[in-house]
């Protein structure tokens, strides 16, 4: 069974996905970072950890076959196609407090934080104050000095990321809403998501 959800521009949706079904996630105008985290179903103490899929990879980035891993290093996702092969591992998600250190618009601004949160409260999951994401589509370049440097994203209309639920998780996922940079382009869009229970 196929389940089809749009997210729309800087929003945010909770979805419970059950082991071994498969996560597609599409850009559907091409340049949309989309900010993906997971819970596990059971414990909510155990969620998607980039640092630890940096470490267990031993990689600052993700490709086909990677695992995305869990705080608690037990195997969460497995990414099975790919498109675009530009993501990024190390950004958090974007909040009131960034775009005041950056943009000085923070106030009132659509978050990702907020929206991943919110849509976990719908489905009565705790609050996170912070959430560092696995950021699909999100192209950081990384320089030989350390530096890094966002840039628009690679991926065009209709392209997608396939990930393979390796236990039972409920997604956060938000359409990023950073418009002020290369980001997302210069501005926000929607992405699709389906699941589909094996």
């Amino acid at each position: 069974m196929k389940t089809e959800y749009i997210i729309n521009p800087m929003s945010g949706l909770s979805i419970k996905v059950k082991k071994h079904s498969l996560i597609e996630i599409i850009d559907i105008e091409g340049r949309q970072v989309v900010d993906f985290f997971a819970l596990n179903t059971n414990d909510q103490n155990e969620f998607l950890s980039t640092g630890v899929t940096i470490d267990c990879n031993e990689s600052l980035k993700v490709h086909l076959g990677s695992i995305i891993y869990t705080n608690l290093y037990n195997k969460m996702f497995t990414i099975i196609e790919d498109d675009v092969g530009e993501h990024d591992l190390l950004h958090p998600c974007c909040r009131p407090e960034m775009f005041d250190f950056f943009y000085n618009n923070g106030t009132g601004h659509s978050n990702c934080l907020d929206n991943i949160n919110n849509a976990f409260k719908k489905l009565s999951f705790g609050k996170k104050t912070e959430i560092i994401p696995f950021n699909i589509f999100m192209h950081t370049k990384i320089m030989p000095d350390g530096k890094i440097s966002v840039e628009t994203p690679l991926s065009k209309p209709g392209d997608k990321i396939v990930l393979r639920a390796e236990m039972d998780v409920v997604l956060g996922v938000a359409s990023c809403s950073v418009s002020e940079s290369k980001c997302n382009g210069g501005r926000c869009r929607p992405i699709k998501v389906i699941v589909e229970e094996i």
